[in-house]
């Protein structure tokens, strides 16, 4: 596998951490409308910067969102409206958070 790739996919383990970041009462809730995943781990695999732009599979980049608050973000004309308010979430979830980190940079490695 490619470091790029490598770098972009979340694992297991990350998926995790978004999951239980994005819970409600223990249990993972789309952050947009608040419909609870069916699966612990359903909903957890949305990067805020898409890996076709780099974007890495660290927690900081990834959203718990049900598959029509995703389709909503990726496939709309709502995207740039949606993710200022993903930015805002996830601003409020990381003290230090910075878009520019978030982007697979080739000396970076895994």
């Amino acid at each position: 596998m490619r470091n790029d790739t490598r770098a972009q996919n979340f694992t297991k383990e990350v998926k995790i951490i978004i999951a239980e970041r994005d819970s409600f009462d223990g249990w993972p809730c789309c952050i947009r409308c608040g419909m609870p995943a069916p699966e612990r781990l359903a909903y957890s695999n949305v990067h805020y910067i898409p890996r076709s732009h780099g974007g890495l599979g660290i927690p900081e980049n990834g959203l718990t969102l049900c598959p029509e608050c995703h389709r909503r973000y990726d496939q709309t004309d709502h995207r740039e409206e949606e993710r200022e308010k993903l930015r805002a979430y996830l601003q409020s979830k990381y003290e230090d958070w910075d878009e520019d980190k978030l982007v697979y940079r080739r000396n970076q490695g895994c």
